[in-house]
């Protein structure tokens, strides 16, 4: 459920147009259910409320849950919204990155500004409730401070043998570290030195890449397959031109549904199928529930993936309310 990985939610109640059924009281909540606005009417009492009112209801279901990657099914709503979602999980949800860097010594075989573009690249473990985007910081400095800004500094230098310089060789001086001290940055040659200041902060993906909490982060359509085995002839070929193995045999040798999910609605399956009779019904018939949606998020480590759907949906939210503060004070006007 979708309580199981965001915050509770309050019920409140408003007023709900039904055609044909007049208004009425419902208790929603809040944050989930979202009301589509319409030509403004007044009713008995006076009040102005809108005359066409829609509440979304929807639901989250874990399907696979790993330290780096998520899989959930989300239904109750349309395809608007879960790109909506799928957009703000990677341009919106802010994660930190290295923007500015202040090169000392660099003798080594790449240019500064090279070095400086890897060293953007690495994730670094963001913490959003200890930090703030530069605009929101009360500070308002360009060099920015504790709360908006994390130093790192790095000195490394070959002696007689080449030396590979990695994450793990940056020394951070706050709770912000790379995600993996793995990732090479620069091979130095015997006697090169490297010495740099680096200055990380907030930002989003829209911005650049390098801001984007994921690296991955896709969504098909719940897949429905429909099996009707009694009329099909070539049982075998369909199991085996499967690339994702949905299909299988039972202990009769008969052919049954393994696995509908992993269904990527190439349609091979129904393309092969050979009906006994023509007249029957297709053996093999396979949709999409444009109502429902897998979704497969891989985070870099800079959040965890839970948090990254928290804070997309949050700002749906966010953005949704002041759309709708918008459209309430254009409607007044009217």
């Amino acid at each position: 459920m979708l309580l199981e990985i965001l915050e509770p939610v309050e019920l409140t109640p408003v007023i709900v147009y039904k055609p044909g059924g007049g208004y009425s009281k419902k208790l929603v909540t809040e944050k989930w259910k979202y009301r589509g606005l319409g030509p403004r009417r007044t009713n008995d009492g006076g009040e102005q409320i809108a005359s066409r009112m829609r509440s979304v209801e929807l639901d989250i279901k874990i399907i696979e849950d790993k330290d780096s990657f998520l899989r959930f099914l989300l239904t109750g709503t349309g395809h608007a919204y879960a790109n909506a979602l799928r957009r703000a999980m990677i341009a919106e949800v802010p994660t930190m990155a290295i923007e500015d860097v202040i090169i000392i010594e660099n003798t080594s075989v790449l240019y500064d500004e090279v070095i400086a573009h890897r060293l953007g690249l690495i994730p670094l473990k963001t913490d959003l409730d200890g930090y703030v985007l530069p605009e929101e910081c009360d500070c308002k400095s360009e060099l920015g401070c504790s709360k908006c800004r994390a130093s790192f500094t790095l000195e490394a230098e070959a002696k007689d043998e080449p030396l590979m310089v990695y994450s793990s060789d940056l020394k951070p001086e706050s709770d912000v570290t790379p995600v993996s001290g793995n990732i090479p940055i620069v091979k130095l040659g015997p006697t090169q030195k490297l010495r740099l200041e680096m200055y990380a902060r907030l930002g989003r993906g829209i911005e650049h890449a390098k801001w984007q909490p994921v690296s991955a982060c896709a969504y098909k359509y719940l897949p429905k397959v429909t099996l009707n085995s009694e009329n099909l002839a070539n049982a075998e070929e369909v199991i085996r031109i499967c690339p994702t193995r949905v299909y299988s045999s039972n202990s009769e040798n008969k052919i049954i549904v393994r696995d509908e999910a992993v269904c990527t609605l190439c349609m091979d399956c129904v393309e092969k199928a050979v009906p006994i009779d023509s007249k029957k019904t297709f053996p093999v018939k396979v949709e999409g529930d444009e109502n429902s949606f897998i979704f497969y998020v891989e985070s870099t480590g800079a959040l965890p993936t839970k948090r990254v759907v928290t804070e997309a949906s949050k700002i749906i939210d966010r953005k949704a309310s002041i759309l709708g503060e918008i459209v309430n004070k254009g409607l007044e006007q009217v």
